[in-house]
């Protein structure tokens, strides 16, 4: 894990040397293509660890003392974490997926109003549509607490 940490800060570090060589930015491309896999690794990386409860079960393996209970009890408080994360995600993603579709119907949406003002009312239902998304993710997210 700590490799992949020194891995990603370095190639950070030199990409900025590579970009200042570079004239048409394919290895500065490339460099933040690789600093981003690297980082969307050890996120997921992480994310698992920490929600898994893995360091709980290898210590409670070593030493025995751990009753049934509260191995149950561990486990369902990382099922916990997941589903609150999930809820978290499934928002967060669709309020941002809402707000880009937003930008660009409105966007569009004025430059048609702005040409002819009868076509305020079919305008003001693409950007209504756009704007559901983020509805659509807090009823998943919804959905998700209520099984917690």
């Amino acid at each position: 894990m700590i490799f992949v940490i020194i891995v990603t800060v370095c190639l950070g570090v030199f990409s900025r040397k590579i970009a200042a060589k570079s004239k048409g930015g394919q290895y500065l491309r490339r460099a933040l293509k690789g600093n981003m896999a690297l980082m969307a690794s050890l996120v997921l990386v992480a994310a698992i660890f920490l929600f898994s409860g893995a360091a709980i079960h290898s210590s409670a393996a070593d030493t025995e003392t751990v009753s049934e209970t509260e191995q149950t009890q561990n486990d369902s408080s990382s099922a916990e974490g997941m589903a609150y994360l999930a809820a978290a995600l499934s928002t967060g993603l669709a309020t941002i997926g809402a707000g880009i579709a937003v930008a660009v119907a409105g966007s569009a949406a004025l430059g048609a109003i702005s040409e002819d003002s009868k076509l305020l009312g079919k305008t003001l239902i693409f950007v209504g549509l756009a704007e559901g998304i983020a509805i659509y993710g807090l009823i998943i997210s919804i959905m998700i607490l209520n099984q917690v």
